[in-house]
């Protein structure tokens, strides 16, 4: 029995369209994984992708992590409050077209329900535009969090392309 999923492609194409999330307690930081740990990516992927069908990574091996967060285009920022993990995002940058792809975004589920994730994605976004790229995009479909699309939505990204697809 196949699950119909409906998916959708969001952009934004200038900094000035954020509308941005940035009140928020002075215990969460915002940064840059350097040097790469692909530990990391591993622990956000398998946590906050369980209830959400994140499966495609599940299956690598660790040369395939190390590789893929060493790559010089691949960059991990990590949220925090004080010492704790909480949430994530990945950004892809596509030097080749100018753009950068939020690639993963998402909080462990003790933090969901919190606002956190408007902050989270506001940071993202801004991270993103650091290297000028001419959109940042995302994509999220109805396993993600209830309140996913309409975060992007509400942060000023707008869809650009619709889709239902079968798993």
């Amino acid at each position: 029995m196949s699950k119909k999923i409906q998916r959708n492609y969001l952009e934004i194409n200038f900094l000035e369209d954020l509308k941005e999330n940035s009140d928020f307690s002075k215990n969460y930081s915002i940064n840059l994984v350097d040097p790469a740990d692909f530990q990391l990516n591993k622990f956000f992927y398998k946590n906050i992708g369980k209830k959400h069908h994140w499966v495609d990574r599940l299956i690598w091996t660790e040369k395939q992590w190390i590789d893929y967060v060493s790559d010089k285009n691949i960059k991990t920022y990590v949220l925090k409050n004080e010492k704790d993990l909480v949430g994530y995002f990945e950004l892809i940058l596509h030097s080749e077209k100018n753009e950068v792809e939020i690639a993963y975004l998402g909080l462990l589920e003790e933090y969901q329900n919190k606002k956190i994730g408007s902050y989270l994605l506001s940071a993202a976004i801004k991270n993103s535009f650091l290297n000028k790229p001419k959109r940042v995009w995302v994509h999220t479909c109805s396993l993600d969090h209830k309140n996913a699309l309409n975060n992007y939505i509400a942060r000023g990204m707008k869809i650009f392309k619709s889709e239902t697809v079968f798993l």
